[in-house]
């Protein structure tokens, strides 16, 4: 590997600029893919769309589940859509996760999720060496009718 290493956070803008013009989107069905300001995608399916958006937690605070549920809501509803699914990948250090920090994390994300609106419908919970802190990565979706679809805040991107 070369180049200087990078610090914590998000990758320079310059980067990520350069990754989105080497690979294109080739699929008539995305309606928005990734780009600069986008923390969201959208597909179009037969009469809808379906937006995506994808998001982890990784700085450290006591109620990670809450912000989970609604960093990538607050995305979606920044779209113009309205937040319905979620999957959650959490990440939990060995040597310190006990059955009941488990709980109290679902708990909580349930709890956020209910309150709002939106259905936890799957993800993969691990402990993992990897890890010194709860990662949680949560990828929200929702459906909007083709017609709501000017009502988004994007444009399909030229192709």
């Amino acid at each position: 590997m070369t180049g200087p290493l990078l610090p914590s956070g998000k990758i320079p803008g310059t980067l990520l600029a350069d990754l989105l013009r080497r690979y294109p989107i080739a699929d008539q069905r995305v309606l928005i893919g990734p780009g600069m300001g986008r923390d969201a995608a959208a597909l179009q399916m037969t009469d809808t769309a379906l937006v995506i958006k994808t998001d982890p937690i990784t700085f450290p605070t006591d109620d990670a589940a809450w912000h989970l549920v609604h960093i990538n809501a607050n995305d979606l509803a920044c779209q113009g859509a309205t937040p319905r699914w979620l999957l959650v990948t959490a990440l939990l250090p060995a040597g310190e996760t006990t059955t009941s920090s488990v709980i109290d994390i679902y708990e909580r994300l349930h709890a956020a999720a209910s309150s709002i609106g939106i259905v936890v419908i799957g993800g993969h919970t691990e402990v993992t060496d990897g890890v010194t802190r709860p990662i949680l990565m949560g990828t929200m979706l929702c459906e909007v009718p083709t017609p709501r679809r000017r009502r988004l805040r994007w444009t399909r991107p030229e192709r």
